[in-house]
């Protein structure tokens, strides 16, 4: 690649927690986290940046960039089935696709958000959360969630975040 065609990298820090640094600082403006959530693309090559007006910028990322932070479990209504509402760090929330549910082998949950577009790390607290609603299937010796009428087994992986 020429340098013309390099993407320079910004000195922005995103740690397994989810906490966003600029050169060592905490990032604590929502405002400010809310462009750079907005604005947030992952390449082909696993990596992620931000393109803000035409600029685009490397960024680094320990494990995923956006994190669960909180897990509430919805009943069953008229229309619709029960389901899982997942809180991000990206001041969104979402319905959890169980289907993508995953562990790696340190006992870290990770799942697909964003329509597939991203990955995204439990948290602890959501971690604890969503175990509320997992059983255990003694035969397949397998995790699984329940939710109307289906079991979505948690699949096991062996890396966990990219970059």
């Amino acid at each position: 690649m020429n340098k013309k065609n390099e993407i320079p990298s910004f000195p922005i820090r995103v740690d397994k927690e989810g906490a966003w640094y600029h050169e060592g600082a905490l990032m604590f403006r929502k405002d400010i986290l809310k462009v750079f959530f907005e604005n947030l693309r992952k390449d082909e090559q696993g990596r992620y940046r931000i393109e803000f007006k035409g600029d685009k910028f490397l960024i680094e990322v320990e494990d995923t960039p956006i994190v669960v932070e909180a897990v509430v479990k919805h009943a069953a209504s008229d229309h619709e089935g029960e389901y899982i509402e997942i809180s991000l760090s990206d001041f969104t929330s979402e319905r959890l696709d169980p289907s993508t549910l995953r562990m790696n082998a340190e006992n870290v949950l990770y799942c697909d958000i964003k329509q597939g577009m991203f990955e995204a790390r439990f948290l602890r607290a959501a971690y604890y959360q969503i175990t509320e609603f997992m059983e255990h299937d003694a035969k397949k010796d397998s995790y699984f969630i329940p939710l109307s009428g289906k079991n979505y087994y948690i699949d096991n992986y062996i890396s966990g975040g990219t970059q």
